[in-house]
């Protein structure tokens, strides 16, 4: 139980914690550099990769046993669907004209960048680790790209309203951390697949939030019509579902 609180605090708490200080996004103050606002996806990293690579007490098979030890017989498929939440959470807020940081194109236009971005290199790095999973049903282990799927989706809410919105802003991240533990508890990856997950996810979306590419392109905004994106996930499959309204 112990190493499961241990996994709780890292994942949420020590992130909810480094990001206080984003209150105040648009103050100079803030404008930190990236290294400095990388600190806890890069601690998140670099425990994870601790655990993976470590034996004995901490190594990421005893780690497991021990928290499956205390769950032994959980089972959902929530971890399926809630990933998803912190983006239906922000084109809700759009929709009820909840104030963002961006219009609803730009934020569709900076999720799909960070979200191929973080595809790229999730399934970039199970490709050249191949580390089986703890329920030995395949070698795509090692990141977990649920977490580090979620953890975009939760960093697009917290950018897009953390100036006017702080409890919306900060929101997805409860969703996103407890996607992770559900795939821990559903014994479909490693403690330290979900912390690096989470790391790659946060700070790939941070990237892009600092570096705003296609900043001003917006083909749409020219005329009455509207394009609206979201994802989807069916039989397994994730997907983008594009509806474009004149």
């Amino acid at each position: 139980m112990k190493e499961f609180l241990f996994f709780i605090v890292v994942l949420y708490h020590l992130f909810a914690f480094g990001q206080k200080d984003t209150l105040n996004y648009n103050t100079p103050k803030n404008e930190k550099s990236f290294l400095h606002k990388s600190i806890v996806p890069i601690a998140l990293i670099g425990t994870g990769l601790i655990i993976n690579y470590s034996n004995g007490s901490i190594g990421k098979e005893n780690l497991q046993r021990n928290i499956l030890k205390n769950f032994p017989d959980f089972k959902t498929n929530a971890d399926d669907f809630l990933l998803f939440v912190p983006v239906i959470t922000m084109y809700t807020a759009d929709i009820f004209k909840v104030k963002s940081k961006n219009d609803a194109f730009t934020q569709t236009k900076y999720l799909a960048i960070a979200g191929l971005t973080n595809s790229l290199i999730t399934i970039g790095i199970k490709t050249l680790t191949k580390e089986m999973r703890p329920d030995g049903s395949d070698n795509d282990s090692f990141p977990s790209g649920h977490t580090s799927n979620a953890f975009v989706m939760a960093t697009v809410l917290h950018h897009e309203f953390i100036d006017t919105n702080p409890w919306l802003a900060f929101s997805g991240y409860l969703f996103a951390t407890t996607t992770g533990v559900f795939r821990v508890l559903n014994n479909k990856h490693w403690v330290s697949d979900v912390l690096v997950g989470a790391g790659i996810g946060i700070i790939v979306t941070d990237l892009v939030y600092r570096l705003e590419p296609l900043k001003n392109w917006n083909p749409f905004n020219k005329g009455e019509s509207q394009l609206i994106l979201s994802p989807t996930y069916t039989n397994n499959k994730f997907g983008l579902y594009a509806n474009l309204q004149f």
